[in-house]
């Protein structure tokens, strides 16, 4: 279960990013870290070794972000929840 939810982090990941190739590691004392290769060069440790928990956020702020799509609808309901706080 513990390298799954790793894995899982790093599967998304990887997904974001199209310019490096990341992988785990985990050392004899079940720590994590972060590797990540370039197109055609050797792996780079590019973490601390860390608990899961720990490495999971990460490898969750690391790279690039999806953009969260935010409909009209959506807008416009923040907009009535932000006029109503200011009657109130």
């Amino acid at each position: 279960m513990r390298s799954t939810k790793a894995s899982a982090a790093i599967a998304r990941l990887n997904e974001r990013d199209a310019d490096h190739r990341y992988s785990l590691g985990i050392n004899a004392a079940g720590l994590f870290y972060l590797l990540r290769a370039a197109p055609g060069a050797k792996p780079e440790k590019v973490s601390d070794d860390l608990p899961l928990d720990e490495f999971v956020q990460l490898v969750n702020r690391t790279g690039p972000q999806k953009k969260v799509k935010i409909s009209k609808l959506d807008v416009a309901f923040e907009k009535q929840l932000a006029g109503r706080s200011r009657t109130e």
